[in-house]
């Protein structure tokens, strides 16, 4: 697979554009993250672990990932991740390639918008890709590949972005633990649990009014979108004073105050 007609300038300096995990910016750093779950599938048992990985790069803006239907093992992988928030995109196409195409165009999508992300991180192992990184690397993006391990393009994957930005996807507690930790407690809650729960339902309202299936991860996409002061689970107080982990569990605590229901992954106002 090849990119074509897109010229681009000439990246003169070696060194990465940023150092992981450092921003040299007061402006914060915006991060996306796509997924091919077809050449990394493992990347399903750590999802909230790359998320965390993403935020400590930056504002995490914009999570997707690719599969094909026809697969049930790439539909049950993306059921895990939509939980997390990431936007599933259907490749009908079984052509080969087609999801590797897909992604390709929507990362490009993204680098000609007018406020581009400054960070992409790729879950991918097809040297296919080369061309698409290598267009990224010479725009002065910054590009972090997460690989599945013993994958065959994985040293020329790792040349184009240098050692330093190329992982396994096996390698993610370590590279989040510690940080994640330290981010959460110096973040303060801000929304009360009332408030937060307020924005939920008129979330919800607006989606089924719009015809929309009320997923989590669309959801809570969507409340980042409708609601400024919502900015994203952690900034929502409990009870106790302390900030939810997870947007799950604050849905889930939703539903046992008789709020809302939950089947199969999809809000329903009661």
């Amino acid at each position: 697979m090849t990119v074509t007609h897109l010229a681009i300038g000439k990246n003169t300096s070696q060194k990465p554009l940023l150092a992981i995990g450092k921003n040299t910016s007061q402006k914060p750093l915006k991060v996306d993250i796509f997924i091919d779950i077809q050449n990394v599938p493992s990347i399903q048992k750590q999802p909230k672990l790359l998320i965390d990985f993403a935020k400590i790069q930056g504002n995490l803006d914009c999570q997707k990932l690719y599969f094909n239907p026809q697969y049930k093992n790439q539909v049950s992988a993306a059921k895990k991740l939509e939980f997390w928030g990431f936007q599933a995109v259907t490749v009908l196409d079984g052509s080969k390639n087609s999801a590797d195409r897909w992604l390709c165009f929507d990362v490009v999508k993204r680098v000609a918008c007018q406020q581009s992300p400054d960070i992409f991180i790729l879950v991918l192992g097809d040297r296919d890709f080369a061309g698409l990184i290598s267009i990224l690397v010479n725009l002065g993006k910054k590009v972090i590949i997460f690989a599945q391990r013993h994958s065959a393009s994985q040293k020329k994957l790792a040349k184009l972005v240098g050692d330093e930005n190329f992982h396994y996807a096996d390698e993610l507690p370590s590279l989040v633990a510690g940080n994640t930790e330290s981010k959460m407690d110096s973040a303060p809650c801000n929304l009360t649990y009332t408030e937060a729960v307020e924005y939920l339902l008129e979330t919800i309202k607006t989606c089924l009014n719009q015809g929309k299936r009320a997923g989590l991860g669309f959801i809570n996409r969507q409340m980042c979108k409708l609601f400024p002061n919502y900015q994203g689970v952690t900034s929502i107080c409990k009870h106790d004073g302390k900030a939810f982990s997870r947007f799950s569990t604050f849905v889930k605590a939703v539903e046992k105050d008789g709020k809302v229901r939950i089947e199969n992954q999809e809000l329903f106002l009661t």
